[in-house]
């Protein structure tokens, strides 16, 4: 099991640790529920130095990236990044990443954790232009620092004006006396805040920094647990649970990074898949009863045949009620259509909602 290099820290601050694609990790400090409020009303921090790191450069670097994913990565410019996934040859998803420009000929992919060998060996092999790869995974940790206070808290660490780093844009600057960090504004919560990627050796010093500036703000540490409440309430996919190799991204929702206004890998098929129209869509669903979806639970129709199962189900704790999502055949994939949830020996009704769940 691999430690990030705050994992000490966790542990003296009492975090329940588990493993989390190959990492030890923590999953909660104080509870999943007041983290989850802290970042909704106030700032957080997360570690999430298990992601991947990948630099791309030369001048085929652009080429590769523009070969692997499904997005069109040619309209970036230097500090803009883009969500988008690798498509496989067989209709699915290799993976989810977010796709950092940081010069004409150097390029950053942040990948899934649990992905970062398949991702690396996936893209190696379409890599036929010979642009240069370096995994830089190991070497560099990432903390998310999430919240409508993150800004206003963090302002007093940086010369950069934190306000003016728009959604997806980023910028390489200085931070908590640290010269070169990148600070992107890519989060994974739907309630603001930002993102800083530095070296192992650089991660303790920032993350002291940024809880000592962070202080008055009320900012907490927050863990894997409460990342995945907030996520799932804005209906954010997570790769495993609502995207996988057998997922189709128009399936899943993702026809918005899905450009065909270039070639890249299985594009024919899946552009047929959007001529011909999907069978099946991700939707998301709030149960209309006390319940807790879970992960792997059936979805039934008013007829009680089994159509689907749960992807992703919690109780949301800003709404105060079950959510989640899953598959269903495009005829129950409109708002307002009722479906049961098959929960032990129960089944609760629910209904089918546009997502996000979560308005802000």
């Amino acid at each position: 099991m691999k430690n990030t290099a705050l994992s000490h820290i966790h542990e003296s601050l009492g975090a329940k640790m588990v493993p989390f694609a190959g990492y030890n990790m923590p999953v909660s400090y104080e509870g999943v529920n007041i983290e989850h409020e802290t970042v909704r009303k106030a700032v957080g921090v997360f570690d999430v130095s298990h992601m991947g790191e990948f630099l791309v450069t030369g001048p085929n670097a652009l080429a590769l990236i523009q070969k692997v994913c499904s997005n069109d990565a040619a309209k970036l410019v230097d500090g803009q990044a883009q969500y988008s996934c690798m498509p496989n040859a067989e209709g699915g998803i290799v993976d989810d990443l977010i796709i950092y420009r940081l010069e004409a000929e150097k390029w950053l992919m942040v990948v899934n954790a649990s992905n970062i060998e398949k991702d690396w060996n996936w893209i190696s092999s379409q890599n036929t232009m010979n642009a240069e790869m370096r995994d830089l995974s190991e070497d560099y940790s990432l903390l998310a620092i999430q919240g409508p206070k993150a800004v206003e808290a963090m302002q007093s660490l940086t010369s950069e004006d934190l306000e003016a780093i728009k959604f997806y844009t980023f910028k390489v600057s200085d931070f908590a006396g640290i010269e070169y960090v990148i600070i992107s504004a890519t989060g994974y919560t739907g309630s603001g805040g930002f993102e800083i990627y530095c070296k192992n050796s650089e991660v303790e010093q920032i993350w002291n920094k940024v809880l000592e500036a962070g202080a008055d703000y009320g900012i907490k540490p927050v863990g894997l647990a409460a990342r995945d409440t907030l996520r799932l309430e804005m209906g954010y996919c997570l790769y495993g649970n609502d995207i996988d190799d057998t997922t189709s991204p128009l399936e899943a929702g993702l026809g918005w990074i899905t450009k065909f206004t270039k070639d890249f890998t299985n594009s024919d098929a899946l552009r047929k898949q959007k001529e011909d129209g999907v069978k099946r869509k991700l939707v998301g669903f709030e149960l209309n009863e006390r319940g807790i979806p879970r992960q792997g639970y059936d979805i039934l129709d008013s007829d009680g045949v089994v159509v689907g199962n749960v992807t992703s189900g919690t109780m949301a704790p800003s709404l105060n009620k079950g959510i989640g999502m899953g598959y269903v055949p495009v005829n129950l994939s409109i708002a307002g259509t009722e479906i049961g949830i098959q929960i032990r020996k129960n089944v609760v009704k629910a209904t089918i909602v546009k997502l996000p769940f979560y308005k802000g």
